[in-house]
């Protein structure tokens, strides 16, 4: 059987168009070179006292709702500095949640977007998502992705705790970001 009556004109157009369409976009991520982003800035996370940024929307019933019990659900606009002082300069916000996710009380689950303010980067966010095993020195997260200036961001961050006031549940947290990005 002849090729021409397997394919009809409108469908080998509509091959030899996309075909066409593949080649521009390959040749246009080509030509897109990958960025690396290095940041440090601090995240001011404060449950007490004035000018609360986290609170507790949801826990286990009939049992304390805090950061170190299993099932609860922390919001959270937190401040992004550029050093540990609360009153530094801010380079952007976290917003998000984060979930006591261990039945010992050891592992806060984070799903954050570092919403940036700051001149470089304003506009721009990072979405984060991994475990922090707040007990350990340092904890690593994964960057998942981005938007603005870090589009198709792909990463990983660094947290160490650097102020930890258990009772006030108030944490001071410095974190290393690391992005590739286009």
């Amino acid at each position: 059987m002849a090729l021409h009556s397997i394919i009809s004109p409108a469908k080998l157009s509509l091959l030899l168009l996309l075909a066409l369409l593949s080649t521009f976009s390959e040749a246009k991520a080509l030509s897109m070179k990958q960025k690396q982003t290095n940041m440090v800035f601090y995240m001011q996370d404060w449950e007490s006292g004035q000018n609360v940024t986290a609170v507790t929307v949801a826990g286990i019933p009939n049992k304390r709702w805090w950061i170190l019990g299993f099932g609860s659900v922390f919001c959270t606009d937190d401040s992004l500095t550029e050093g540990y002082d609360r009153n530094s300069t801010q380079v952007g916000r976290a917003h998000g949640i984060y979930v006591n996710s261990a039945l010992d009380g050891s592992d806060l689950h984070l799903l954050m977007s570092f919403v940036f303010t700051n001149k470089a980067w304003n506009g721009s966010t990072l979405e984060i998502q991994g475990a922090d095993r707040f007990y350990q020195k340092y904890r690593e997260v994964s960057v998942v992705s981005g938007t603005g200036k870090f589009r198709l961001a792909r990463g990983w961050a660094t947290l160490e705790t650097v102020y930890l006031d258990i009772p006030g549940a108030n944490a001071i947290i410095r974190w290393n970001v690391t992005v590739r990005h286009y």
